[in-house]
C-alpha cells in the first residue's frame, strides 16, 4: 500500500465522515452481537449439540486425537479450512473471554449466556490439550493435505494428524496464550460455574509453567514447524505470550507473584520494546493495556511503563495525532497488508474501547503530542471502524455476513460454500468439491455472523471465493468484535 501522506489522509478521513453524519448509520448493533455471537457454532468441531442454530453443520472431527490415543475432539476450525490450530483458537478464547469480562454486563442475559457458551466450547478442548503431563497438544489435522481439498468437515478424510509437543521442547507461545485463554475464561466463569471457574485456573497455572519453564516456541520444534508453518508460525517470538500469560493469571488470581513475575522479567522478555501491534501473534498492545487497568484503576505505579505504551500505541492510531502512524483507506478503515485485514479493526477497536474504560473511572485523557484524547475519542474512533465493518463504507456493504441485506455471498469457506449433509447426502470427496469452489453462484449456506478479511487498501473488495485474503473469515476477527458489539448495543446514543 502506498503511504498516505497525513494531511490526505485525514482529508479522505474528514471527508467520509462527513458524508456518513449526512445519512446517519442507523445500525442495529444488538443484532450484530447476536449473530457475531452465533458465527462461533458454524466454526464447531465434534459432536455438536440439539441446540445447534446454523443446522447445516453437522459432526465433524470424531477422530481427532487417535494416533495418540486421546479425546481431542471439539474446538474450533480456525478460519474456512478443517484443521485445528491451537494458537489462533487460544487466542480466540482470550478474546471472547475478555469481552466478556469487560462487557458481559451489558450484554442482554440470552446473548451473555451464548457468549458463554461459545467460550466453553473452546476451553472445553483447551482442558483436553493439557490433559497429558508435560506435554501440549498444539494442533489437530494436516494443513497441507487440507488445503488440498475443498472438502465439508463433515467429509474430511485428510490426514488427522495431531501434534504434540513434550517436554523437555518449548512451546512458550501456545502454552502461554492458552495459560492466557483459560485464565481470562476462569474469570468469565466465576460466578455462573465457580467449580469450572477453578478447573480452568488450576489448568492456567500449569499451562504457564509448561510455557516458562521449557522457553522458545513451538513452531521452532522439527514435528511441527513445517505444519504449523507457514499458516501460525510464531513470526513475532514466544517472549510476548509468557508476559500475557503472566498478566492474566494476575488478573484472575490477584497473586503478588505474578506481578513480581512481570517485574522482574520484563525487560528480557521485550516489554520495552515498541511494538504497536495486537493479534494472534503479537501480544504487546494488548498486554499493555491490560497492565493499565491497575495503574489506572488500582495506583500501581510500578506497572507505569505498560501504560506509558498503552498510551504510545493509541497514539499511532488516531489520525489526528502527530505521532499517529497507522495506515488507513480512503474510506477511514484501519489497513495493515498481509490480508485479513478487518482483524486489525476488530482488535483495535476493543483496545480503544477497554481503555477507554479504564480512562472514565478516573477522568482521565491521553496527551498525544498536542492532541488530547479522551475516553469519548477512543470510543468515536472504535465506532468509525464498527461502523466500516457493518456498511458505512465506499462499497455500501456489510462485511458480517447475514447482516443487512448486501453482505459477502461467496466467502472462502468449505462448510459455507458446499451443500450441507441434509441437501446433499452423499460423501463429497476432496477433488469433487473443486466445482463448488469454482462457481460463482453464491455460497449455499450462510455462515451468520461471519467477518470476512475485508477489502483492499482502495475499499474495493470483489466477492471473490479464491481471495481468501479477502474472503475468509476467522475466529479471531469475530473474537473482539463481541464486545466492541456489546459496547455499542448498550449505548446507542452514542455519537
Amino acid at each position: 500500500m502506498r503511504k498516505m501522506k497525513a494531511w490526505r489522509r485525514l482529508f479522505y478521513v474528514a471527508v467520509f465522515e462527513a458524508a456518513l453524519i449526512g445519512m446517519g448509520s442507523g445500525h442495529d448493533y444488538w443484532e450484530a452481537l447476536s449473530k457475531a455471537i452465533m458465527f462461533f457454532e458454524g466454526q464447531r468441531s465434534g459432536f455438536l449439540p440439539q441446540d445447534q442454530r446454523l443446522s447445516w453443520r453437522q459432526n465433524s472431527g470424531l477422530s481427532d486425537g487417535w494416533n495418540y490415543n486421546m479425546d481431542l475432539t471439539g474446538g474450533y476450525y480456525d478460519a474456512g479450512d478443517n484443521v485445528k490450530f491451537g494458537f489462533p483458537m487460544a487466542f480466540t478464547t482470550t478474546m471472547l473471554a475478555w469481552s466478556v469480562l469487560e462487557f458481559g454486563d451489558v450484554m442482554p442475559p440470552n446473548e451473555l449466556r451464548n457468549a458463554l457458551v461459545a467460550v466453553r466450547w473452546a476451553t472445553d478442548y483447551l482442558l483436553k490439550t493439557l490433559s497429558q503431563p508435560n506435554r501440549i497438544f498444539v494442533q489437530v489435522g494436516d494443513p497441507n493435505s487440507d488445503h488440498d481439498c475443498w472438502e465439508r468437515p463433515e467429509d474430511m478424510d485428510t490426514a488427522r494428524t495431531t501434534y504434540a509437543i513434550d517436554a523437555p521442547n518449548a512451546a512458550s507461545d501456545v502454552a502461554g496464550e492458552t495459560a492466557a485463554a483459560l485464565a481470562a475464561s476462569s474469570m468469565a466463569f466465576r460466578s455462573s460455574d465457580p467449580g469450572y471457574s477453578q478447573t480452568l485456573l488450576r489448568n492456567a497455572i500449569a499451562a504457564f509453567e509448561f510455557a516458562d519453564n521449557y522457553r522458545g516456541a513451538y513452531s521452532d520444534h522439527e514435528n511441527v514447524k513445517y505444519n504449523a508453518c507457514p499458516y501460525y508460525c510464531d513470526f513475532n517470538g514466544y517472549q510476548d505470550e509468557l508476559l500475557w500469560g503472566a498478566a492474566w493469571l494476575r488478573r484472575a488470581t490477584q497473586d503478588d507473584n505474578f506481578l513480581n513475575y512481570i517485574q522482574s522479567n520484563g525487560k528480557t522478555l521485550g516489554a520495552d520494546d515498541t511494538i504497536n501491534e495486537f493479534g494472534w501473534d503479537n501480544k504487546h498492545a494488548g498486554l499493555n493495556v491490560l497492565l493499565s487497568k491497575e495503574v489506572i484503576e488500582g495506583n500501581m505505579y510500578s506497572l507505569e511503563s505498560y501504560k506509558s505504551s498503552a498510551e504510545s500505541f493509541i497514539c499511532t492510531v488516531i489520525p489526528e495525532s502527530p505521532s499517529s502512524t497507522m495506515e488507513y483507506t480512503p474510506g477511514g478503515l484501519v489497513y495493515r497488508p498481509g490480508g485479513s485485514n478487518l482483524q486489525h479493526a476488530t482488535s483495535i477497536a476493543f483496545l480503544e474501547l477497554v481503555y477507554a474504560n479504564y480512562l472514565t473511572h478516573t477522568s482521565e485523557a491521553i496527551t498525544c503530542g498536542n492532541v488530547y484524547v479522551s475516553a469519548q475519542t477512543l470510543r468515536q474512533h472504535a465506532k468509525r471502524q464498527v461502523d466500516y465493518i457493518l456498511g458505512d463504507n465506499p462499497m455500501g456493504l456489510s462485511y458480517m455476513v447475514g447482516y443487512s441485506n448486501y453482505y459477502p455471498q461467496r466467502i472462502h469457506h468449505r462448510a459455507s460454500s458446499l451443500p450441507s449433509i441434509k441437501d446433499h447426502p452423499q460423501f463429497i470427496a476432496c477433488k469433487e468439491g473443486s466445482i463448488y469452489y469454482n462457481s460463482t453462484n453464491p455460497n449455499p449456506n450462510v455462515l451468520v455472523g461471519a467477518i470476512v478479511g475485508g477489502p483492499d487498501e482502495n475499499d474495493d473488495y470483489l466477492d471473490d471465493r479464491s481471495d481468501f485474503r479477502q474472503s475468509e473469515p476467522t475466529t479471531y476477527i469475530n473474537a473482539p468484535f463481541v464486545g466492541v458489539l456489546a459496547y455499542f448495543a448498550a449505548n446507542p446514543s452514542f455519537s
